[in-house]
């Protein structure tokens, strides 16, 4: 399985394309293809980077 989101760091901005009503969300680690993102209105969540690729917010 391919890591989608090797790319993403701790600090960067993301939504997650199946949730949006998450908000923007900060990626706290990402160990493994394992990433825990603390979005807006959802808390924290841990995700499996081959299943779910999330997009990069840019702006802010």
């Amino acid at each position: 399985m391919t890591d989608l989101n090797s790319f993403l760091s701790p600090g960067m901005l993301v939504t997650h394309p199946d949730h949006p009503e998450w908000g923007t969300g900060q990626v706290q680690s990402n160990i493994g293809g394992r990433l825990t993102v603390n979005f807006r209105e959802q808390g924290k969540v841990v995700l499996d980077g081959t299943r779910v690729e999330l997009t990069p917010v840019f702006d802010g």
